[in-house]
């Protein structure tokens, strides 16, 4: 006790004092789950069975990279990833800027208010009403299609509008998320270089390109990254709404590992498509770093 009292009373230790319960809590629950799913991708272990693991070395990896239905699950997830995350940020930057813009606007805080409501759900919430708004029989947006135009559609049933429907209400809910980053990114621009570009009538497209992305690329950057990875592993969603269905129409890889894991029980097989995702996730946020530090590398 005393030992441990004269540590908290030197400030050369008393850091690393702090620090150890947060690093025990990161080994416990991060480091070592990862290191166990990394040993098991290498073995067959069906927890159905009850068979002691059988050690397959890269069989499971072979037979992933094989699999034609892994790469179209990984073909949805690429583009429900730029999709996505494109239109996103761009619907995000546009009512950024707009909302930046009209700071005296009457009822702006309200406005804003609704606006980042979507991002407060749940993804089971969402995609449980949106099933509703969807329902070819009592769905408000086939009511509205039937008055106006004189059709219903089927979009949680039909292959060609299930993937579409999904991808709209994952824009909806995480555009206010873009929009959130936007506004920080704007924040964080000197009002002194604002207020000189404004006397030295600088088109808007100049101030955009010179003071506001140098200043906010960072906070921009990092919401994209974010946004990236959050989507390219998006199931709840998804599965609420179609289950990765009709067929496997919006089958992402997330479902495909859930499946694999939860439903088939091959946890050999499911923890090597699960360290391949996590792969191309590093991969994704290296891009992004690159891409962020390219200018300073060059200076």
């Amino acid at each position: 006790m005393k030992g441990l009292a004269k540590s908290l009373h030197d400030r050369n230790l008393l850091p690393y004092v702090l620090l150890v319960p947060v690093l025990i809590f990161f080994i416990v629950w991060n480091v070592l789950p990862l290191l166990w799913m990394v040993g098991l991708s290498f073995y067959k272990y069906d927890i159905t069975t009850g068979e002691p693991l059988k050690f397959l070395g890269l069989t499971n990896y072979k037979g992933i990279f094989e699999n034609t239905g892994i790469w179209q699950a990984l073909s949805k997830t690429f583009w429900f990833v730029i999709i996505g995350v494109g239109l996103e940020t761009i619907l995000g930057m546009a009512l950024g800027f707009l909302f930046w813009g009209s700071a005296k606007m009457p009822g702006r805080r309200l406005a804003l208010t609704l606006l980042f409501s979507p991002m407060i759900l749940t993804p089971v919430a969402a995609g449980t009403f949106f099933r509703l708004i969807y329902d070819p029989v009592f769905g408000i947006a086939n009511y509205y299609l039937k008055q106006w135009f004189g059709i219903t559609v089927n979009f949680l049933g039909d292959a060609k509008w299930a993937y579409p429907a999904v991808l709209l209400v994952d824009i909806w809910m995480w555009t206010p998320f873009m929009i959130l980053m936007t506004l920080a990114a704007l924040g964080s621009v000197p009002k002194a270089e604002l207020e000189a570009a404004e006397v030295d009538r600088l088109p808007w497209i100049k101030r955009l390109w010179h003071i506001v992305l140098p200043h906010g690329k960072f906070i921009l950057m990092l919401g994209i990254l974010l946004r990236t990875i959050d989507s390219f592993k998006t199931m709840d969603l998804v599965y609420t709404m179609t289950s990765g269905g009709p067929g496997n129409a919006t089958e992402l890889i997330a479902i495909s590992l859930f499946r694999r894991a939860f439903e088939a029980f091959t946890m050999g097989n499911a923890s090597a498509l699960a360290i391949i995702t996590l792969l191309i996730a590093i991969a994704f946020t290296s891009i992004y770093l690159y891409i962020l530090n390219y200018k300073e590398r060059r200076a």
